[in-house]
């Protein structure tokens, strides 16, 4: 079978590092996603009536639930990926 290149793509190399890279990425995001909603839900769109501090609680908590999800997969899935998906 062929080899398909994409152009300008580049080959992840699988280690250890790329884990931990990727894990990060994902808890940082997912605490990010997570203030802008509760912050839109507690403000303009006052859909709940939370402080500050309470928001960003429950933007930790959902970070910490894809922390222990990337490490869960770790066992579950490929041994260097944050995804459980196979082949990723």
């Amino acid at each position: 079978m062929s080899q398909f290149n994409l152009p300008g793509a580049d080959t992840v190399v699988k280690t250890a590092g790329t884990y931990a890279k990727d894990l990060a990425e994902r808890v940082v995001w997912t605490f990010l996603g997570a203030s802008g909603a509760v912050a839109l839900a507690g403000g303009p769109a006052d859909m709940l009536s939370i402080s500050f501090w309470e928001g960003a609680g429950t933007a930790g908590l959902a970070a910490v639930v894809a922390l222990v999800k990337g490490l869960a997969a770790r066992l579950i899935g490929p041994k260097n990926s944050a995804s459980s998906a196979r082949g990723v």
